[in-house]
């Protein structure tokens, strides 16, 4: 193949995921998370990494003693980081599909991908590519699809 020829696509290739990653992460900054408790007293919003945003706490809280309130507020803000991270996994498998780079968001999820515990947790050592150097670099993996 001739050089320049392999440039040209491989520099199209680099503008098409510079293009998509910039395409997620606008995507992205459109996503939140937001949970009600059970009484509907406690209500918390997150934003795409999980973090809370907001906290509104209604009248009926004074009546609660202060150690149940701390666990409603953990619980409603799990809730709320589950729903940001299917949230999240949705945008993703848009951009990346199935795979490694989508296992690996999951993975950082604060509530997991599915918030319940049960997905397994990524491990990037068992998808490590542990070819030799020169195997690596006659035949690279395909970064960019």
């Amino acid at each position: 193949m001739d050089p320049e020829k392999w440039f040209a696509q491989y520099d199209e290739k680099l503008r098409d995921a510079a293009a998509q990653a910039e395409k997620a992460e606008k995507a992205l900054k459109t996503v939140g998370g937001s949970a009600t408790s059970q009484d509907g007293e406690v209500t918390v919003r997150v934003n795409a990494s999980g973090a809370t945003t907001d906290l509104v706490l209604r009248a009926g809280v004074r009546d609660f003693d202060h150690e149940h309130l701390a666990r409603v507020i953990l619980q409603t803000t799990r809730q709320a980081q589950r729903d940001v991270g299917q949230q999240v996994v949705d945008v993703m498998t848009k951009f990346v599909g199935e795979g490694a780079a989508l296992e690996a968001v999951k993975e950082h999820l604060p509530e997991g991908f599915a918030g319940d515990g049960t997905d397994e947790v990524f491990n990037l050592e068992a998808h490590r590519d542990k070819r030799p150097d020169d195997e690596y670099f006659d035949n690279p993996p395909e970064v960019i699809k």
